[in-house]
């Protein structure tokens, strides 16, 4: 413990923003894991986007306040947490660092945050609520084939496993186009070049880990697959089976049905969408667009976070990722109607460019930078920070979908 302390310590003078780690992580992992991370759809235009958008919003401080005892903690869905950062789902982690899985869960437990595993994660919901079960929550890749079958099984042993919260994942109609990915020819099924052999052997801290945590498939899948399957069985079974398509309005409504906790639909952009899950009784949405790795026009969740509250007022929670790099963009997305904020990216980048403890640094300086924020601010807490001033110069009004919403609120799409 003195050692991981004076470890950190040293990480916080030397490396204080997220973005200082990002040179370090390329040098250490293959090039097409670093891609994998840092690639969207398209020319990747609304990754920039999403990071532009948080660049852009001023927030008005005010002074001669009392921020003697800042106050970061959040409560969300009816749970206490230290903050409101919630470690985001990421698939295939740990094929971008070894064991991340793992460390994303102890660093959620041990700091008292809220982590949210991707189906396609390296270890099973099962795993994960073993080693964090104050933290665990789940995301679902839904799986059509047999009426989703997988999918409600999933559902179950989420539930068994004790998952707090269910995100299901809604904005993945089908495969995107991501460039970078198609190039080195990465997807469901990979099949290492001499160029990425070469890769991986110029990164012998990625490669030792590799070796000491084997290679990583998608666990959670596993069961299905037959006894001892390999892992190209298992990639095999979750390209055939259409992985993370096929969620339907109705099928989340069946999903209501099922769930008996908090339930919260992931990838929302839209006010109608946001409204339609409210009226099946969802507790909450994620506004997001999958970080930029879907749909390339699609807006920045943070430029449409203010009209989906408008939407919705206090009748669900509201959770926002993409773009998400720093305490200043948490206070920022809770200033314009966040109740809490998912990063992802962030945090892989900690452990690969500092292994381990790297997504505890991560943790730490974001939460750094909020509560810097809200002394800074005079905001004091996260109910101040909903009150301060704020100009959104790129932000999409409610009255801006008005011919996508009918005089109910919400105008019926085709499924």
């Amino acid at each position: 413990m003195a050692d991981r302390n004076r470890r950190l310590a040293q990480w916080r003078a030397r490396y204080p923003t997220i973005t200082e780690l990002e040179t370090l992580a390329q040098r250490r992992v293959p090039y097409f894991a670093f891609d994998f991370l840092q690639g969207g759809t398209g020319e990747e235009l609304s990754c920039a986007r999403n990071l532009a958008a948080l660049r852009d919003i001023e927030i008005m401080p005010r002074y001669s306040v009392d921020v003697s005892a800042p106050d970061i903690s959040s409560t969300l869905f009816g749970r206490s947490y230290s903050s409101p950062l919630v470690i985001a789902p990421v698939g295939m982690d740990g094929a971008i660092w070894p064991g991340a899985t793992g460390y994303l869960a102890e660093t959620a437990r041990d700091l008292k945050l809220a982590y949210m595993p991707s189906t396609m994660a390296t270890r099973s919901i099962e795993d994960i609520a073993g080693i964090a079960p104050e933290s665990a929550w789940f995301q679902l890749y839904g799986f059509p084939k047999d009426d989703h079958k997988v999918s409600f099984d999933l559902i179950r042993r989420a539930e068994a496993a004790g998952a707090h919260v269910l995100g299901v994942t809604v904005d993945i109609p089908g495969p995107a186009r991501r460039v970078r990915d198609m190039r080195n020819g990465l997807g469901v099924r990979f099949r290492p070049t001499p160029k990425a052999i070469a890769g991986i052997l110029t990164r012998p801290a990625w490669f030792a880990g590799l070796l000491r945590s084997g290679f990583p498939v998608v666990e959670n899948v596993r069961p299905y697959c037959r006894e001892g399957a390999r892992k190209d069985e298992i990639e095999a079974f979750v390209r055939d089976a259409r992985a993370g398509s096929g969620v339907h309005w109705d099928v989340i409504a069946r999903i209501r049905d099922k769930w008996p906790r908090k339930l919260v639909i992931k990838g929302v952009l839209h006010p109608a969408d946001a409204e339609r899950a409210a009226s099946l009784g969802l507790d909450g949405v994620i506004v997001s667009n999958h970080g930029g790795r879907q749909f390339d026009p699609a807006p920045a969740p943070i430029d449409v976070l203010p009209a989906i509250r408008a939407a919705v007022g206090d009748r669900m929670e509201i959770l926002m990722d993409s773009g998400i790099r720093s305490g200043t963009d948490i206070f920022k997305a809770i200033a314009c109607g966040a109740d809490g904020v998912l990063a992802g990216r962030a945090f892989i980048i900690g452990l690969a460019a500092l292994g381990a403890d790297g997504a505890r640094h991560v943790a730490a300086v974001m939460m750094e930078e909020l509560r810097v924020a809200l002394v800074q601010s005079g905001a004091v807490n996260l109910a101040g920070v909903r009150k301060l001033a704020i100009r959104h110069r790129n932000a999409w009004r409610l009255e801006d979908f008005a011919e996508s919403m009918g005089s109910s609120g919400i105008k019926e799409s085709s499924q």
